[in-house]
């Protein structure tokens, strides 16, 4: 079978306030809390996940929620700047009564490549777009009581790329990851993968004298390309390494693994399997309600729950 990169695996960011983060993911943008673990690096700071019913790759934004009062992060070049979810057909007037009802920041919706969407800002600043995909979207969301299917979101569209230059950049993805050009406008660099029929977008914007971005609360840590096995993760670190970029060993992060690399542009890449997934260590019905916590850490968790911020 040809090794693929197959569109996104997961998005990473940095919030504030936990409590926050957890009540705008899962109850304003009706996401599932699929889990509630630490930073790997870090085990005073939460990790959380959110996605579809069982975390699907191509659905899971994940947080590091450093605390309420936390740097405020710069968006700019040589970082990803905009999340982009997939949402149905004629969805968005929802979107904007809800976001109006919840004192949400947005702008009118707009139309870019032929699809409308509407860009909207989390309580941290995280800059995320909703769009109504030309391409049918056939993956099931995740329904809450106020956020049915017919409107909820289905997983990932695209993540932007702010750059100062995208040649770079695009060798990456058209050489290594196998994405192509689909579509330009003005700045923007439309490259997208065929592997997937999802989650399979990647936009360039070229801002030359752009300052370079700064990642703190409000702004995008890495982005992760997804790989079905570690055979394929260890095919395509090596294929970076080749390049001459400096690439990690496979890291286990216990429900997928993973190698990082900061692509020539300045944004922090991941490569991350599919395996072994998010029931490794909870039941489908069970995901996210309890913490989680990796084998190194257990002999510590009275320490860590106690310092840990309860949520709600």
């Amino acid at each position: 079978m040809e090794n693929k990169i197959l569109g996104i695996h997961h998005i990473t960011a940095i919030a504030g306030d936990p409590q926050s983060n957890f009540d705008f993911y899962s109850k304003v943008l009706g996401l599932r809390f699929i889990k509630k673990t630490v930073n790997f690096d870090d085990p005073g700071t939460y990790h959380f996940y959110f996605g579809d019913e069982v975390g699907s790759a191509g659905t899971v934004l994940t947080f590091f929620p450093w605390g309420a009062g936390i740097q405020q992060g710069r968006k700019g070049s040589g970082m990803a700047t905009e999340i982009g979810y997939s949402v149905p057909q004629g969805s968005l007037d929802f979107w904007v009564n809800r976001f109006e009802k919840h004192n949400i920041i947005y702008n009118k919706p707009a139309e870019k490549f032929g699809e409308k969407y509407l860009t909207f800002l989390d309580p941290d600043g995280l800059k995320l777009e909703l769009i109504e995909s030309k391409p049918p979207d056939n993956r099931k969301p995740w329904e809450t009581e106020e956020i049915k299917a017919n409107v909820a979101l289905k997983g990932f569209h695209n993540i932007t790329l702010t750059l100062n230059s995208v040649s770079a950049t695009a060798t990456i993805l058209t050489q290594i990851f196998g994405y192509v050009l689909i579509d330009e406008d003005v700045n923007r660099y439309r490259y997208a993968t065929t592997a997937v029929e999802n989650a399979a977008i990647v936009d360039l914007v070229l801002l030359a004298d752009e300052k370079k971005g700064h990642v703190a609360g409000g702004t995008v840590h890495h982005v992760a390309f997804r790989v079905r096995n570690d055979d394929e993760l260890l095919y395509f670190r090596q294929l970076v390494a080749e390049l001459g970029l400096s690439i990690t060993p496979r890291i286990d992060r216990q429900y997928f693994h993973s190698a990082y690399f900061r692509e020539p542009g300045g944004v922090l890449f991941e490569i991350a399997t599919d395996i072994p997934g998010f029931m490794t260590d909870e039941t489908v019905e069970n995901l996210g309600k309890e913490l989680k916590l990796p084998s190194q850490y257990e002999v510590r968790r009275k320490e860590i729950e106690e310092h840990l911020v309860k949520i709600n």
